[in-house]
């Protein structure tokens, strides 16, 4: 989608490429793909229709540890902190507090990343996921009170792993994999979420509501050990360069990148995922008072996203992209109207189904596109570390953004027509991403 060097960031800039040894680093990067592709007898990059490799297996492995751990019990902490509090704003903040420090970690950790083992940076979001848990069952029904300690932790978790998990993902694929791979994690994220929210929900049920969330926080705290041991299957890989701090500032002042223009996209992006990330799932239990009714609605919703991920990741050609992505950032804006109507169970799973449909339609071109514009170029390759960080830097700036908005909004009025009115315009950011990512083409 992105052509011609005049939309790299650093073009113009002087000795990048002074002598042979940034050529070298570049041909490195794709050699990792051809040296796993010799051990299974390959002796090239992988092509269109072959098994992923044994590294992007295990990278997807680990990924579903993570999505397990947080599906088991993500979808009800915001619950947990909703009987607590009954308060929709307190719930904004632990939010707001999450995307702020999943940003700062971002950029902090990026030197790790960069320079140092970027595996312990993979392990240490998974272990912080665990303590994050471990936290929550320390405090008890006392854990609203704590929010801030449990939203920063929480954005911690989520910034060591996934910096780490994406530069990695960078690396095991290429432009002919990166659809596919995209498309396992969105299905094994699907598959997750689909029964690990509902089993949760029924557990909660039977068990009644203090032993059931204990138990269901205990047995994300044990899932993410396991993730954690999985990870060291992965192999330790190369570190090259120095982490350049600002160059996402650098990238933003200049007028002739495309990087300016995705990242607006980005932030666009990040805006309706801040606040639908948590919002949808709170309001099917404060329109249900059931944790079963949420768990029945996370199956159902996530077994047809787990049909049209996998749908989407097997059909999805880099010539439908613009196609998909419009499709998709329409159907995202009219399945809210419903709301209009009336804010029930069944507005929702019909919200929630669409979503499910629409969203691998939007969300995987959306991806694949930035990391293919990381890799077009040799000197982005090579900074694809910081690249990643201003990728994350921008979906958490519009993250905050829709955050923010929740939050000032709910403050003065949360009748449900505001409600409605809020939602419709948080959740029609997604055109906005569109509207961005076309300009990006066709600068």
């Amino acid at each position: 989608m992105y052509t011609g060097s005049k939309h790299d960031s650093h073009h113009g800039r002087t000795g990048l490429l002074q002598d042979g040894k940034d050529r070298h680093e570049w041909r490195e990067v794709r050699g990792e793909h051809e040296e796993e592709g010799k051990r299974g007898g390959r002796k090239s990059v992988l092509k269109k229709g072959e098994p992923l490799s044994a590294q992007s297996r295990l990278l997807l492995a680990v990924s579903g540890f993570f999505a397990a751990g947080n599906a088991l019990s993500g979808t009800f902490v915001n619950v947990y902190l909703w009987k607590a509090k009954q308060d929709f704003t307190l719930i904004g903040w632990f939010t707001l507090i999450h995307h702020l420090t999943m940003a700062l970690t971002f950029w902090v950790s990026g030197k790790w990343v960069k320079e140092h083992n970027k595996m312990n940076c993979l392990r240490a979001g998974v272990a912080v996921s665990a303590l994050f848990y471990l936290i929550v069952l320390w405090f008890g029904e006392s854990a609203a009170e704590y929010f801030v300690l449990l939203g920063v932790t929480q954005g911690l978790a989520a910034g060591f792993f996934w910096l780490a998990f994406n530069v990695v993902y960078f690396e095991v694929t290429d432009p002919d994999s990166r659809d596919r791979f995209n498309g396992w994690v969105g299905l094994i994220g699907s598959g997750v979420g689909m029964i690990a929210p509902w089993l949760s929900g029924m557990l909660i049920v039977r068990m009644g509501a203090v032993s059931g969330y204990r138990f269901i926080f205990t047995l994300s705290l044990v899932v993410f050990v396991v993730g954690v041991i999985v990870s060291f299957f992965l192999k330790k890989r190369k570190t090259t360069g120095t982490y350049e701090w600002m160059l996402t500032w650098r990238c933003l002042r200049q007028k002739d990148t495309a990087w300016r223009t995705v990242s607006a996209a980005l932030v666009a992006q990040g805006c309706r995922e801040g606040v639908f990330g948590f919002m949808i799932a709170l309001l099917v239990y404060v329109h249900t008072g059931n944790e079963m009714k949420l768990g029945n609605f996370a199956l159902i919703s996530s077994a047809v996203s787990l049909v049209f991920f996998m749908l989407a990741g097997r059909l999805l050609k880099p010539r439908f992209r613009r196609m998909a992505m419009l499709i998709g950032v329409v159907m995202l804006v009219l399945i809210i109207l419903p709301f209009f109507w009336k804010v029930s169970f069944t507005t929702l799973l019909i919200f929630g189904i669409g979503a499910a449909i629409f969203y691998p339609l939007y969300s995987i071109p959306m991806t694949t596109i930035v990391f293919d514009l990381i890799g077009k170029e040799e000197e982005s390759a090579k900074l694809r570390e910081e690249y990643i960080v201003m990728r994350e830097l921008a979906l958490n700036a519009g993250r905050l953004l829709g955050t923010a908005v929740f939050i000032a909004v709910i403050s003065f009025a949360s009748s449900p027509a505001v409600m409605n009115w809020l939602l419709l315009g948080i959740g029609s950011s997604p055109l906005a991403a569109y509207y961005f990512m076309r300009k990006a083409h066709a600068a």
